[in-house]
């Protein structure tokens, strides 16, 4: 119970406490305060009727108490004086907005991009310092260092609890929109919690600007996605897409992102996240187009240069086919240390009847593999070429 409730409240009750205080470090505080009091009290005494509400009442009070006992209460008086939040109160009604401007207020340019993502991991979805850290391949410590710059920064530079003027939002949303894709790939590779807040972040976002076809493609990109989740990797085992139970698919999300994408795409100008979104699209109909995929990914290499979907759109040249020229294309790739350049290159070697390169490819992409489905598929390919005497080959 507790668990759920942190995973659903904990960036809500957050983003309404910075709000309230101006100070994400005092924030973060309290919030770990009401969560450890819900913990102690909640198993014998129950879970309150609006476990939110109960959550940011409590926060905030902690918060007081701590003004309070370090004697500023005089310069933060106006604290006192917010209304009583009563357990009634459903959180949704106030905090979404409250949520985005948390985001716009990690992803301020004054902080680094990798300061950005990790503070909004923290703030928006809860991470602890050491699965950030993770995340970014860096010792726990130096995490804790960069989360505390980033906090003092923002602090220190003023940086405003608050979403952008329309004349400057467009140029702070490529920052907010990578934020909430990195948060969302985080999700998708081991918390479906987290992917779920990347989502619901987005529709917030989409609200707030409905007529900017980038953020559309992010929400149609990432719904396109997490409709396939439970044909995935079903008992824990990867499944490729087109080997994938279509019938474990969530239709009506998949409805909703093509519904967003003609959106995007209607539009004068469209960028990567549209471009992406109309990919997913077509690969979850019937009969793929991958001709017209593989269109889709030269417009989205001239968009991007980035070498990561060049081996995508490699692996949508030897849908068609060509996977010679599919793996013409991976060999030309500088991605050494990326597992997917890897297994993409094992498969197309696989096809290509060329068991021993196979081979060294799966075990390569083996090493760099974190994810356990992952890693499991690529025993189960490495143990496959064995039986058929690959490493004699």
């Amino acid at each position: 119970m507790i668990d759920q409730v942190f995973r659903e409240e904990w960036g809500r009750v957050l983003a309404s406490l910075v709000g309230f205080l101006g100070d994400v470090d005092l924030a973060e505080e309290a919030t770990q305060e009401a969560f450890a009091a819900a913990v102690e009290r909640w198993p014998s005494e129950g879970a309150p009727r609006n476990p939110g509400a109960w959550l940011t009442t409590t926060a905030r009070n902690r918060a007081i108490d701590r003004i309070r006992r370090d004697r500023v209460l005089r310069a933060k008086l106006p604290l006192v004086a917010v209304p009583e939040v009563d357990d009634v109160m459903t959180p949704d009604s106030t905090i979404p907005d409250e949520r985005l401007e948390l985001l716009f207020t990690c992803c301020h340019p004054a902080l680094s991009l990798e300061a950005q993502v990790a503070l909004t991991l923290r703030a928006l979805g809860g991470l602890s310092t050491e699965e950030i850290a993770r995340a970014f391949l860096v010792p726990a410590e130096t995490m804790k260092r960069r989360l505390s710059r980033a906090k003092n920064k923002i602090r220190t530079a003023g940086v405003p609890f608050r979403v952008p003027p329309d004349h400057v939002l467009p140029e702070r949303l490529s920052a907010v929109l990578g934020v909430i894709y990195l948060i969302y790939n985080q999700g998708y590779a081991a918390r479906d919690d987290l992917a779920s807040e990347a989502i619901s972040l987005g529709r917030v976002l989409v609200s707030l600007m409905p007529d900017e076809p980038e953020a559309s493609g992010l929400l149609a990109l990432m719904l396109c996605h997490h409709a396939r989740r439970e044909a995935r990797a079903p008992g824990g085992e990867l499944v490729r897409l087109e080997e994938q139970d279509r019938s474990r698919w969530d239709h009506a999300m998949i409805a909703e992102g093509r519904d967003l994408v003609d959106r995007a795409l209607g539009r004068p100008s469209r960028g990567p996240y549209a471009v992406q979104a109309a990919i997913a699209v077509l690969q979850t109909e019937p009969e793929i187009d991958w001709p017209q995929v593989v269109a889709l990914y030269d417009e989205l290499v001239l968009l991007t240069g980035s070498p990561v979907v060049r081996l995508n759109r490699a692996a949508a040249v030897a849908a068609t086919g060509a996977t010679e020229r599919a793996l013409a294309i991976v060999d030309g790739l500088e991605l050494d240390g990326y597992q997917y350049l890897h297994s993409t290159r094992a498969e197309l070697l696989r096809r290509l009847d060329r068991p021993a390169e196979a081979l060294a490819a799966y075990r390569s992409a083996l090493e760099l593999a974190a994810a356990e489905h992952e890693r499991r598929f690529l025993q189960q390919r490495i143990a496959e070429l064995l039986e058929a005497g690959a490493e004699s080959s």
